[in-house]
Order: structure tokens, then sequence, then C-alpha cells
């Protein structure tokens, strides 16, 4: 009967931490337009209790967030929490329900970037041919497919540094973007660096969101990356932000980093203006002729444990508790199961299709399959969290967490308690 005890009174504390006066925006995250108001009157870092516990009754996203207090989480043990970051998701989302995002390279290979892990720098010989930007008929014929297939998320990569100087690339791109939102699909792209002129045509084309991914902690980031630097991907994504486009940022783990910059990687993002309607958690994939896949190939060792990326999902769920989280490449390691407990822990969104950027994906059949065995839904397009949290606020109650069959705890506890006779 303990932990049938456990989730009472998680629940009931989850009731009495509720703020009145607060109410949350049904997209608390990514844009100037989006960023939450926040009273005056309440402290926005409680720290009452445990680091744990003030994440698991915070009734809104928080901004302040110390490395210290994301280390607390993040170091907790995996069991539980796994379980605190699971209990967090149901009151935030629908447990079951997954974003199903498709990702095409418009524009292969080529790029003058150094990203030591990247199959596309032209600095590296890994056998991939450049290509010129795929044609507008040719990317919408892809998220037709994409769309009869269920995802609802269709996203475009460009493999080049910026957008300086391409101005017929930019045009062909929004007619893509425009394009994909006809299909009624969310579109995303990832470009690399832009400027706010061109992050506000994108916008105006009615782009959805856009990626620009910090990789890895500050400190851990010129042991990657030297041919563009950390604040300059910040920039890129406060241009994003300023424009009103969604923001999707997050990292890769694998590359030679340790725990301090997984937590320095979340804290970077989560210590953002607002906190991004998407974190991309990658697990490397070590590419043949690229500094990290030779490396990686000389010692024999994996890239990165399973441990550490549950470590990883949980604790983003906890600090950025609106955005979606996805697992992004990498998923194909993974066995079925282990992809549930990155589900149950926090994870709501995949890549699926044909394939992503440069490596293997799961493919919608087998996305299908899955999702049939385990009793999950694809998201709708546009769905971002539930309606039972702004309703619950309107009264000042913070709901229970969501039970995909609700009577099964309800049978359980009766059935122990018989048993206990």
């Amino acid at each position: 009967m303990n932990c049938f005890t456990l989730s009472r009174s998680t629940a009931l504390r989850l009731r009495q931490s509720a703020i009145p006066q607060l109410k949350q925006a049904s997209r608390a995250f990514s844009t100037v337009l989006d960023t939450p108001t926040i009273s005056a009157e309440t402290p926005a870092s409680p720290s009452t209790r445990s680091t744990l516990q003030d994440a698991l009754t915070a009734n809104r996203p928080r901004t302040n967030w110390t490395k210290e207090e994301i280390s607390d989480i993040y170091n907790t043990p995996l069991m539980e929490l796994a379980f605190v970051a699971g209990t967090l998701h149901r009151r935030f989302h629908n447990p079951s329900s997954i974003q199903m995002c498709t990702l095409m390279n418009i524009k292969t290979g080529g790029c003058s970037e150094d990203c030591s892990y990247c199959a596309q720098s032209s600095r590296y010989s890994t056998g991939l041919k450049a290509t010129k930007l795929s044609s507008v008929d040719s990317v919408l014929e892809a998220a037709r497919i994409a769309k009869s297939n269920g995802s609802t998320r269709f996203c475009m990569g460009a493999a080049w540094r910026d957008m300086r100087g391409r101005k017929t690339n930019l045009k062909n791109i929004k007619a893509m973007v425009e394009g994909v939102r006809a299909l009624d699909m969310e579109a995303c792209v990832t470009l690399g660096m832009i400027d706010a002129a061109q992050a506000q045509e994108l916008k105006e084309a009615g782009l959805t969101a856009y990626n620009h991914n910090v990789d890895t902690s500050r400190e851990h980031y010129p042991s990657v990356i030297t041919t563009r630097t950390y604040d300059e991907r910040l920039a890129t994504i406060e241009n994003v932000r300023q424009a009103g486009i969604h923001v999707c940022t997050g990292g890769i783990l694998g590359l030679g980093e340790l725990a301090r910059d997984h937590v320095g990687l979340i804290h970077t993002v989560a210590t953002m203006p607002a906190h991004p309607e998407s974190f991309p958690v990658n697990a490397l994939v070590p590419i043949k002729g690229t500094p990290l896949g030779d490396r990686l190939a000389e010692t024999g060792k994996m890239p990165i444990e399973f441990d550490a990326v549950l470590r990883t999902i949980a604790t983003a769920r906890l600090v950025m508790p609106t955005t979606i989280i996805r697992i992004a490449a990498g998923r194909t390691t993974m066995s079925e199961e282990k992809q549930m407990l990155c589900f149950m822990a926090g994870a709501n969104a995949v890549f699926t299709g044909e394939k992503m950027l440069t490596t293997e994906c799961n493919g919608w059949d087998q996305d299908r399959e899955m999702f049939e065995r385990w009793g999950l839904r694809p998201m709708k397009s546009h769905e971002v969290r539930q309606g039972r949290v702004e309703e619950a606020e309107e009264v000042g109650e913070v709901p229970e967490p969501v039970m995909t069959r609700p009577n099964t705890l309800e049978r359980l506890q009766k059935s122990t308690a018989t048993a206990a006779l």
C-alpha cells in the first residue's frame, strides 16, 4: 500500500501548491509574444523544500534556475528521477500523445563549419556528396507523404553556415514553408545562423518553429566546434524568438562531454528569456571520417550510455515542464523498451520517416506498430498541452496527474487492499 499512499500524498501536495493569482498562457514559452507574466507577489524560486519537490509542485515555468539546482535534480537516483519527471509530465501534457516529426535534408553537404560530429562539413572526407537546394515541388511532395503517414510537423534542414547572400534560396524556402502550412502541418526549418530581418521574413511566411541547437554546455563547446561561437548560436535563437517564431533548441549527447555538461546544456536553455517550444535530445551517431567518429572507432566505446540520455530527458522535463522534449538522432539504437522509458520520463516527440539528415531514422510503419502496442497516439498539429491545465488554473487548482487508464490505479488499490485482509 505504500506506493499508493505516496501517490495520494503527491497529489495532495500538488493541489496545496497552487497559486491562484497566476494565469499561465497556453504557450508559455519560446517567443516574446508568449513570455508569461509572472506575479511580483510570488517568488519565482520558492526553495521551501528540496529542489526536486519544488520542481514537482511548480505551477508554471521558471527561467531563473541555477546550475546547482539543475545538478541536484540530474543527480537524483534514476528511478526516483524518472518517476517524478513522469508525474510532472502528466500534469502538463497528455502522456499518450507523441508528436511525430519528419525531417528532410533540403540541401546536403558542403558546409564550411568544422562541427566535429557532422558528416556535412566540407572539411571532412565522409563520402557525402554536396547538393544544391531541393526544388519546392519535391519538398512539398515529401511533406505530403509525411502527412499521409501521420506526421504533423515537417522539418527542413540546409547545410550551410548562415543565410547571408542567399536571397533566392530564402525565397524558395519561404515557398516551402507556405506550402507545408497549406497542408495543415507545422513547419520547421534549420538553416544555420539568421539575422533579425531573415527571421521576420520566415515568420511572415508562416514558419512554426526554427531549430538551432546549442549542442552542449558553454564550457565544452570549444572542444566540439571552433568556427561558430556559442554566443553566435544564442544570437540566432534570440532573433528567432523576437520575430515571434517558436524556438527549437537542444543538444547532442556523446560529444566527449561529462555529466556536468548535460547540466550546463539544460541550464543554458532553461535560463533563456522564455523556455523553448521544443528541446531535441540527440544521441551521437558516429560518422566515419569525422573527428569524433574516428576517435570513437579507435576506442571502441559507445558515444553515450542510455542512463545519461534518460537522466537528461527527465531533468529537462522537470526544469522545463511545458516544453516538448523530442527524442531525435540515435533513436534507432534504442530498444522499444528504452524508448518507452523516455516517454514515461517526459519525452513526447520523435523524428519518424525515411531518414534524418544523414543518419537512419525509425520508419512510420515501425512507429505505428510501437504506438499501437503501448497505447500511444500521434499528437495533432499545433497540439501543445492540455486545456485541463488552463481550466484548473481558472479556479486556482493544480491538476492531478493524468492516468491513461483512469480506473487502473483504483482497481490496483482495491485488489491490494483485499489481498491484505
